[in-house]
Order: C-alpha cells, then structure tokens, then sequence
C-alpha cells in the first residue's frame, strides 16, 4: 500500500496523472472558506442600520452586522478590502450600478454593504459561475446570492462543511440570528454564483 501511495505521489508530480478535482480548489478559496467560517464564532447582532464608518478598511462595530458584513469580513480577513474595491468601482462607473436607494454619488460607508452592489461588483470583476440546481456546482469559496422575495435579497459564502446529510456544501451567512453556518443554498431562489479573487 505504501509503494502504491508512492507511485501515485509519483505520477502526481510528473503531471501523468490528475489530482482529484476538489484537490484542485485553490488556496485562496480554501482560506477564504475558512475565514467565513470563523467569522461564525464571533457573536453579532443583526443590525441593518446605516453606520458611519472609516475609510478605507472601515468596518460596522463588531457586535454588529449583515449578510453582505459576512462577505466583507471574510475577505477582509485575507487582505483584501471591498470597502475600497467597491468604492473605486462604484466611482469610476457610478452609472453601471444598481440605482434602488436614489443616490446620484458613491457613499462609501454603505455602498459595499448593499447586496446588488456587491453582485454587479462580483459581476464585473470576478468569474460568474452557473446558477444551476446541482449541490455539486456550489463549493467552498464560492460567493451565492437569492432573492428572499419582497425585493429582499441576500449573500453569503459556499464553505467547506456538509449538511447532515453529506449532500451539499454549508453556507456562512447572516439571515437574522447573527453570523451562521446553515444548510441553506436551495432554500431561497439563487440569483447569483460568484467567485472572486483580486487579480
């Protein structure tokens, strides 16, 4: 068993034969899995009121937040500032994005926080994936989006945890009860699959 384990390893390196596809997921996307998992140890409020907030790298106080505060502080976690990202986006091509809230200028304290701003953001600059009825299709790393009805939408993070039944990938959110891991990706309607590294 051990010269088997070998050659494989051996054949592995020389590109002769193909590591397994979830091997394959990138490092990124595995730190960023874990980052929003761990994001769920910490306890937080649901809180949708509009903070005022530093610039750039601003965050909500800690015991607060929503389900797009998820997104930001997982990625935060990796270096990575969407705060700012949206922002320079958002200025240079205010007219490409979502017009719901009536505003004719960019607000950096709450424009990174808004769930259609932060698809057309994932949208323009990171790799929209398939919106499909596959658990499979759906992995750690991954961004999703639903639309809750009502106008409500909602984001979270694909993370490398299975549901009770070993079908499908948890997802690290916030719906109401504070930063979560829940078996949820088919319970709203998917509108949006995303991933996003900064180049």
């Amino acid at each position: 068993m051990k010269a088997l384990r070998t050659y494989s390893l051996i054949l592995i390196l020389t590109g002769l034969l193909a590591i397994p596809s979830h091997a394959q997921q990138s490092s990124f996307e595995q730190k960023l899995s874990e980052a929003a998992t761990s994001l769920t140890k910490d306890e937080v409020t649901y809180d949708p009121s509009y903070f005022s907030i530093s610039y750039p790298n601003g965050d909500v106080p800690s015991g607060k937040g929503v389900c797009t505060d998820v997104v930001i502080r997982a990625y935060r976690k990796l270096d990575i500032d969407l705060q700012k990202e949206v922002h320079e986006d958002m200025k240079a091509h205010f007219d490409l994005y979502p017009k719901n809230w009536g505003l004719t200028r960019t607000d950096r304290n709450i424009d990174h926080r808004r769930v259609p701003n932060l698809m057309k953001f994932f949208d323009r600059h990171g790799k929209v994936k398939p919106i499909t009825n596959e658990a499979s299709d759906y992995v750690p790393g991954d961004i999703v989006s639903w639309n809750l009805g009502g106008g409500a939408t909602h984001i979270g993070i694909v993370v490398n945890k299975k549901s009770s039944d070993g079908k499908r990938y948890l997802i690290s959110h916030n719906i109401g009860k504070g930063q979560e891991l829940s078996d949820c990706l088919f319970t709203y309607k998917i509108i949006g699959h995303y991933s996003y590294k900064k180049q």
